[in-house]
C-alpha cells in the first residue's frame, strides 16, 4: 500500500501543483486586469492613478499572474505576491477588524498563503521552470 501512495505522490502530487498554480494564477490576473484596464469593470477602481499604490499592485497581479500561469520563476514570482497580498491585508483589511470574515480580508490572505506554498514548493510538473530544470518537475 505504500509503494501505491508513494507512486501516487510522485505521480499526481507535482501536476496538481501546477493544475492549482493555473487556476490561482488566471484568478488573480483579474485583479490585475480589473485595476489597470477596468474589466472586469469594478467601480472601486474607477480613476486609479497606474502611480500609485494601489496601480502598483495592479501591475504586480498581472506581470506575476502571467509569471504564474506558465510556471517562470515561479519561486521568486510567488514570493514577492505573497509579499504583496500580507501588505494588502494588513494595510486595507486589518484596521478594519481582527477577524478576516468580518474585516473582508479572507481573499487577501489566502491569497497570501497559497503564493507562499508556491514560493516553498515550485511550480510543478507542468511548468517552464521543470522544462528548465526536469528535477523541479518531481521535487
Amino acid at each position: 500500500m505504500a509503494d501505491l501512495s508513494d507512486q501516487l505522490d510522485h505521480t499526481w502530487a507535482p501536476r496538481v501543483l501546477s493544475i492549482l498554480r493555473i487556476a490561482t494564477a488566471l484568478f488573480f490576473l483579474q485583479h490585475g486586469l480589473a485595476k489597470l484596464f477596468g474589466f472586469p469593470h469594478v467601480a472601486y477602481f474607477d480613476g486609479l492613478q497606474l502611480f500609485s499604490l494601489v496601480g502598483l499592485a495592479g501591475v504586480m497581479e498581472i506581470v506575476g499572474s502571467v509569471l504564474l500561469l506558465i510556471g517562470l520563476f515561479t519561486r521568486p514570482v510567488a514570493f514577492l505576491l505573497s509579499g504583496e497580498m500580507a501588505v494588502a491585508y494588513f494595510m486595507a483589511h486589518a484596521p478594519q477588524g481582527f477577524f478576516p470574515i468580518l474585516n473582508q480580508g479572507e481573499l487577501a490572505a489566502l491569497y497570501s498563503f497559497v503564493f507562499l506554498y508556491f514560493a516553498a514548493a515550485g511550480g510543478g510538473a507542468w511548468s517552464l521552470d521543470a522544462v528548465r530544470n526536469p528535477r523541479l518537475a518531481t521535487a
